[in-house]
């Protein structure tokens, strides 16, 4: 059975909005967990704009749950998570003036020291993660970084959707992406803009073991519950 990450960054903006204690994202950690979700992501970014160091670590501090940090590879945060330590940890890009993030690593540009981050976490024996767009280039790479995982972006294939614009082309590269992925030994996970709809299309590529769904889920749940939401997404993915 496929897995349902949920990423709470914006638990964390809502709260940030009023500057005050609630909602609080340890509390919808453990929340999600209960409905149903199978890990939970956080991203630590270097401006702290949802979720904070104090976030990072009462989070990471629950051995129950299974704990996804998103990091850039700036070397303070890259320290953070060291100290914390999360079950995994996937490096992302980040450019502080973007909204989200925008697409995946340039590995090619900065495969010396992703190497070089992913050996000192794996030191600590947390397991990596690589957020990559769809490319078999890049899933290459990340086995030459030794990665245990991917994280394919899905952006893309997203906003086309959602455009009703033709997607299968970049659907196809992430149906290749995967199946070389797994059979390079690494684990795959999907995310970025996902909602039913096109969860519904990329469950269909078997070798996805893991959807990492924050922002529409969250949106969602503002309507109809995070108890609704999570439980419509099981449903998808099951």
């Amino acid at each position: 059975m496929k897995r349902l990450g949920v990423n709470i960054d914006h638990v964390a903006t809502i709260r940030n909005a009023r500057g005050e204690y609630h909602p609080s994202p340890f509390d919808a950690a453990i929340f999600v967990s209960k409905l149903g979700a199978d890990s939970v992501t956080i991203h630590l970014r270097e401006d702290r704009r949802h979720i904070n160091d104090l976030d990072a670590k009462k989070i990471c501090s629950i051995k129950r749950l299974f704990i996804n940090l998103e990091i850039s590879t700036n070397s303070a945060i890259v320290k953070t998570a060291l100290k914390i330590k999360p079950n995994y940890v996937c490096i992302v890009p980040e450019n502080r003036k973007e909204i989200t993030t925008e697409g995946g690593l340039n590995l090619i540009k900065n495969k010396t020291k992703i190497k070089k981050i992913i050996s000192k976490l794996k030191k600590k024996k947390i397991r990596t993660s690589l957020f990559i767009n769809p490319s078999l280039k890049d899933v290459r790479i990340s086995k030459q970084l030794k990665t245990d995982c991917i994280e394919i972006h899905t952006g893309k294939l997203s906003n086309l959707v959602k455009s009703k614009k033709k997607y299968h082309n970049e659907l196809d590269k992430i149906k290749k992406s995967a199946k070389l992925a797994k059979s390079l030994n690494i684990k795959v996970h999907a995310g970025h803009g996902l909602d039913y709809t096109t969860t519904k299309i990329l469950n269909r590529i078997k070798e996805i073991e893991e959807f990492n769904i924050g922002h529409f889920l969250i949106g969602e749940s503002v309507f109809f519950g995070m108890k609704k939401v999570i439980k419509n997404f099981k449903k998808i993915i099951r």
